[in-house]
This record gives structure tokens, sequence and C-alpha cells, in this order.
């Protein structure tokens, strides 16, 4: 399956501008994806999500490197993120899965509806950061950052995939609370992981993620 880039184009006949609230002022949504190959970009537009899934699936194994219910389980976590990606409404998406492996990151851009203007500041993104609620295994590293798209609030978390369990799977992630400065809107960009062991790498790879996103 051709790889596609990781682009979202916005139909801003389609947005509606309420007074006060952030609205849709770009056309295109664009992030670069280090090592590309390396990356399953999501097909949102998909109609057919589950036969999508699995010609990515036939498309990410070589041939005869892996049974038929390996593959079928890469389709399955493929469509789990996907169908994740389209609830949340998302821009653009992406997993992380080298060829013959399995999925190891989720990165997801989708814009934060809903915010009034004058709270499109980021000591309001930050006040919500604080406040939210765990459980988490540590307080979240909460920084400012400057990236070339605006400014952003960085927030990286450990949490347990099923807060409801007393013991389970860790999640890690990184997202990036961007403020576009030439656009009067939102952007989460987020990028989340089980594997504990890649964590300092994977979180170089969340900020090089959102250093590259553009809107145009």
């Amino acid at each position: 399956m051709p790889q596609t880039p990781l682009t979202h184009t916005a139909d801003t006949a389609d947005t509606a501008d309420t007074a006060g609230t952030a609205g849709t002022d770009w056309h295109q949504c664009r992030v670069t994806l280090p090592a590309p190959h390396n990356w399953l970009v999501l097909d949102l537009t998909a109609e057919r999500p589950e036969e999508w899934a699995r010609a990515a699936a036939d498309e990410h194994f070589s041939a005869d490197s892996a049974p038929a219910d390996r593959r079928e389980a890469f389709a399955e976590d493929v469509l789990w993120y996907w169908a994740v990606a389209a609830r949340q409404k998302a821009l653009c998406a992406a997993v992380l899965a080298p060829q013959d492996g399995g999925v190891a990151a989720f990165y997801c851009v989708r814009e934060l509806g809903g915010i009034p203007a004058d709270s499109l500041r980021l000591d309001a993104l930050r006040a919500e950061a604080e406040a939210a609620e765990g459980p988490f295994f540590r307080p979240p590293e909460i920084t400012e950052v400057e990236l070339p798209l605006g400014a952003a609030l960085r927030v990286h978390r450990l949490e347990p995939t099923d807060p409801e369990a007393d013991s389970g799977n860790v999640l890690e992630g990184v997202a990036h609370y961007v403020l576009p400065r030439a656009h009067s809107t939102a952007l989460e960009c987020r990028l989340l992981w089980q594997a504990m062991g890649l964590g300092e790498e994977l979180a170089k790879v969340a900020d090089e993620l959102a250093t590259s996103v553009r809107l145009v």
C-alpha cells in the first residue's frame, strides 16, 4: 500500500464560525514524519476501514514473514487506532510500525474545538493541564516551548491504560498543545506508546513531530 503524506485538508465551507469561538482559517495541516518508511499513515477517509486495515497489514509484512493470525492481529490494532482517531475527529494520524513489526506508537493531531477566543492563551491551557485528574504514576511534566507554528504547552505523562484496574500496562505520552500564531485555533499533537524502554527516544520523536506541524 503506497504511503501517503500525513496531511489533512479542511473544507472551510463545512466549518461553522460562531462569535467568540475558534474557527478554521487554514486549508491544510501537514506533518513531516521522521523515517517515514517506519510509519503507517491512517487513511481517515476510508469508507471501509476494516478492508483498509487488512490491506495495510498485508502490505506491512513481507511475503511469508508472518502467519495469518499475526497479520490479523496487526490489522485489528491498526483498526483500533483508526477508530480512536476517527472518534476524536483527528486532522491526521499515523502509527509507528517498522516493517514486519507491531505498532510501537500512535500519533494524532486534532483541533481543540469550542474554545472561546479569549481562552486561546498558554496560561489557560496550563491551568487545564494542571487540573487534569489522574491517576498518573508521577506528576505530569509541563513546560512551555516555542514551536515554528507558535507557542505551545508540552505535557509528558505516565498513566495506566486502565485507570480502574489495580495493575496493568503503563501508557506514556507527550502532547503539545499549540497556539498557532497565524491562526485562531488550538491544536493537540500527541504521541502515545507503551514501550517504556523507548520513552526517552520517543519523547524526542514527539518533539520532532510537533516541530514539523504546519497549517497552510
